[in-house]
């Protein structure tokens, strides 16, 4: 089972909202998922995101592969893959 951080739509139409889930590769975009680890609203000015860093970071070191357009919003947030000091 892959798993992947992507988004999910949320809102009206034309009135986007995005939920950052934890979700299995193979469920649909809108379908089911494990996790929210996070939110996006393009439609604020400037864009609004809101994350749960602690639990993305836990994510990625499971070995979960963000999405291209979460990779980038993760990079802007400066949230980087956190490894243990052994």
């Amino acid at each position: 089972m892959a798993v992947k951080i992507r988004l999910t739509r949320q809102g009206g139409k034309k009135k986007p909202f995005y939920r950052i889930v934890v979700a299995d590769s193979e469920s649909p975009r809108d379908g089911s998922f494990m996790e929210v680890v996070g939110t996006y609203d393009p439609m604020a000015n400037p864009s609004r995101v809101e994350l749960k860093n602690e639990r993305i970071n836990f994510w990625l070191g499971q070995g979960a592969t963000p999405s291209d357009t979460v990779k980038q919003i993760l990079k802007k947030a400066g949230v980087t893959k956190q490894t243990k000091a052994a």
